[in-house]
């Protein structure tokens, strides 16, 4: 069963869950983005070295607590490794008081119907045993809505909720993420259809059984307040989805009970460049300024 106070903390703490997951493919853009260049690393080992030292820093900001920052999603990488010379997880709740995710798909298949869903996930059963073992309280999973399909959203929905019940019976906490695509035209007709098939989802649900859900920020602010408010729902976090921070955190001050839980608007700024002095400033304003956006609803 998930950790009672964990769970206190993430259905009702004032503060955000950061996203600290890029997996393989979005890795060397966080870190160009960090200020680190492809040629700066010679392999994927090598890669994978600099974006956990990345998120190794971020984790000991003086600002990274969980009065501010009530969970972190980490990439599996992440959680085999160590931080301050704990496993991850381990440093994370024990030291800093951060709840520990686990990000457990394996990437998006190609687009049909207007939607992406995820690949299978055959060791995800191994996985979700490892993530118990290491302390993880819940776990993360991405589709992707390209286009306002009634058909392709009902299929992402469903598979999200079909994994989602295998990771509950791990005693995990499935975090649903069906993103929809910031750009598309149809984005708020798509939004309509994506809350009706998660309502349905949620309705059939047993009584007690809890999941919680990330969205992209919606056109119509408080669009989903009926899914803060559902029964099966510990809480609703948002992704920034490519907004930038200042507008990701404008659509979320509007969006009454969702909490952010942003990757790139929250290492937006940081450089590897930076001194220890002046890197701890820009996240802390960073990690002020998006918990300010959370709790302003």
């Amino acid at each position: 069963m998930p950790n009672q106070a964990q769970a206190d903390q993430i259905r009702a703490g004032n503060g955000f869950v950061a996203a600290l997951d890029q997996s393989g493919g979005s890795t060397p853009k966080a870190l160009m983005l960090y200020g680190v260049e492809e040629s700066a690393y010679g392999s994927e080992a090598e890669m994978f070295d600099m974006i956990h030292a990345m998120r190794a820093r971020i984790a000991q900001a003086p600002d990274f607590i969980g009065d501010k920052v009530l969970g972190a999603i980490l990439f599996e990488m992440t959680m085999e490794r160590q931080i301050g010379g704990m496993p991850s997880a381990t440093y994370l709740w024990e030291e800093r008081g951060v709840v520990p995710f686990l990000k457990v798909d394996k990437g998006l298949a190609d687009e049909a119907d207007g939607v992406q869903l995820m690949k299978p996930m055959p060791d995800l059963d191994a996985l979700c045993a490892r993530a118990v073992a290491g302390g993880i309280f819940g776990t993360k999973m991405r589709s992707v809505i390209n286009a306002a399909s009634a058909s392709g959203i009902e299929a992402i929905v469903a598979q999200q909720f079909d994994v989602g019940r295998q990771i509950l019976g791990h005693g995990l906490i499935p975090i649903i993420e069906p993103e929809v695509t910031i750009s598309i035209a149809d984005k708020a007709e798509a939004e309509e259809r994506l809350l009706e098939a998660l309502m349905r989802h949620l309705d059939a649900l047993p009584e007690g059984t809890e999941v919680m859900l990330k969205l992209t920020l919606p056109e119509v602010a408080n669009h989903y307040k009926s899914l803060v408010d559902h029964r099966a729902v510990m809480r609703v976090v948002a992704l920034s989805g490519g907004y930038s921070r200042e507008e990701a955190n404008s659509r979320l001050s509007q969006n009454s009970g969702i909490i952010a839980s942003f990757s790139r608007a929250l290492t937006e700024g940081l450089s590897a460049q930076q001194s220890d002095a002046d890197f701890n400033v820009t996240i802390g304003a960073t990690i002020d300024a998006i918990r300010a956006a959370s709790v302003a609803g």
